[in-house]
């Protein structure tokens, strides 16, 4: 029924985490993972996506430990969460 970006599974984490989102239409969909400074460092999809419900993991093996923000972007919804890396 609406666009989510569930909490991230788990979180703290070490290296792997899931992301998990929902669309509630087909949508264009870019999901950024972003370090304490701002820069993008990962770009874990970009592109069109059926609706429903979705998971992307992310692998942060060769990122140092601390603190990330994945960002979902689909049409005018914006979503950003905190991450926690703990190698």
């Amino acid at each position: 029924k609406e666009f989510t970006l569930s909490p991230a599974f788990p979180n703290p984490f070490n290296p792997v985490t899931n992301i998990n989102f929902s669309l509630p239409i087909d949508s264009e969909v870019s999901l950024y993972i972003y370090n304490l400074q701002g820069k993008e460092v990962s770009m874990l999809i970009s592109s069109n996506m059926h609706a429903g419900y979705h998971s992307i993991v992310w692998d942060a093996n060769s990122y140092a430990s601390g603190l990330y923000f994945v960002k979902m972007v689909s049409g005018e919804y914006v979503k950003t969460q905190k991450l926690m890396l703990v190698k």
